[in-house]
C-alpha cells in the first residue's frame, strides 16, 4: 500500500491543456491586431472585454495580456493595457537592434530553407505585388510578415527568431502611419524582391546586404515622412 502512495505522489500533475491553448490563441489574435494597427495608442486593451470577445473566463486572457506586456508589445496600467510609446531614440535604437541582428539571420537562414519556405517567400512576395498594385496597406503589410515569417522559421536559433520578431513588431506598430505611404509600399516591395532573389539563389552575402538596407531605407523612410526628431 506504501508503495503505492509513494507511486501516486510521483505522479506529474496534468497540465491545463485547453487553457493554454485558449491563452496561445489570444496572444496571437491580440498580437495581429497590434502588427496591422486595430489597436491604437489612445485604444485600451481590457481583459474583461477580451473575455467576452472569446467567450472565456478572463485568466487565459490575462496570461496572453501580461506575455504581450513582457514582450513589450503592451504596458500594463491601472485602466487595462495600452501600446507603448516610444520616442525617436527609442526607435533608433530598435532600429539599430535590427541592423545587427537581420542581416547576419537572415544570410545564415538560407543554408536551411527548404523547398517548401521557397515556395511560401514566393507567394508572400506575389501577394504583396498585389497589394501594392491595388494600394492595399493592409494587405501589404501582412504579406511583409508572412514573408519575414517564412525565413525567420529557416533561422536554426529560437531565441534568436523571437528577438527579431519582436523588433521589428515594435518598429511597424509606430511606423504604421508612414506605411500607408506610397513610397513606403515602394521600399517594401522593392526590398522584398532582391531578398527573394537572394533566397532563391541561396546568396548569404546577397541577403545581407540587401537586409541592410531594407533596414537603412525603412529608417530613412519613417524619419522624413514624420519630420526627423521629436
Amino acid at each position: 500500500m506504501s508503495d503505492e502512495v509513494a507511486k501516486e505522489t510521483k505522479l506529474p500533475r496534468r497540465t491545463a491543456l485547453k487553457q493554454t491553448t485558449l491563452s496561445e490563441t489570444v496572444y496571437q489574435e491580440i498580437r495581429t491586431r497590434l502588427q496591422r494597427g486595430e489597436i491604437e495608442p489612445n485604444d485600451r486593451v481590457l481583459d474583461y472585454e477580451v473575455a467576452e470577445e472569446f467567450d472565456c473566463t478572463r485568466m487565459p486572457v490575462r496570461q496572453a495580456l501580461l506575455r504581450l506586456v513582457n514582450e513589450g508589445y503592451l504596458v500594463g496600467t491601472t485602466r487595462g493595457f495600452v501600446v507603448p510609446t516610444l520616442t525617436s531614440s527609442d526607435i533608433r535604437e530598435i532600429f539599430e537592434m535590427r541592423r545587427l541582428l537581420e542581416p547576419s539571420a537572415a544570410a545564415g537562414a538560407a543554408a536551411n530553407l527548404t523547398e517548401k519556405q521557397e515556395a511560401a517567400l514566393n507567394r508572400a512576395y506575389r501577394k504583396a505585388c498585389k497589394a501594392y498594385d491595388k494600394n492595399d496597406t493592409v494587405t501589404l503589410i501582412d504579406a511583409n510578415i508572412e514573408f519575414r515569417d517564412v525565413w525567420l522559421d529557416a533561422v536554426q536559433n529560437a531565441r534568436l527568431q523571437s528577438m527579431i520578431r519582436r523588433f521589428a513588431d515594435h518598429v511597424q506598430q509606430v511606423r504604421l502611419s508612414t506605411l500607408k505611404n506610397r513610397s513606403t509600399h515602394k521600399i517594401v516591395i522593392d526590398g522584398m524582391q532582391v531578398l527573394l532573389d537572394g533566397f532563391t539563389k541561396r546568396d548569404p552575402k546577397k541577403i545581407n546586404a540587401a537586409m541592410l538596407e531594407f533596414i537603412a531605407n525603412a529608417e530613412e523612410q519613417y524619419f522624413a515622412l514624420l519630420g526627423g526628431e521629436d
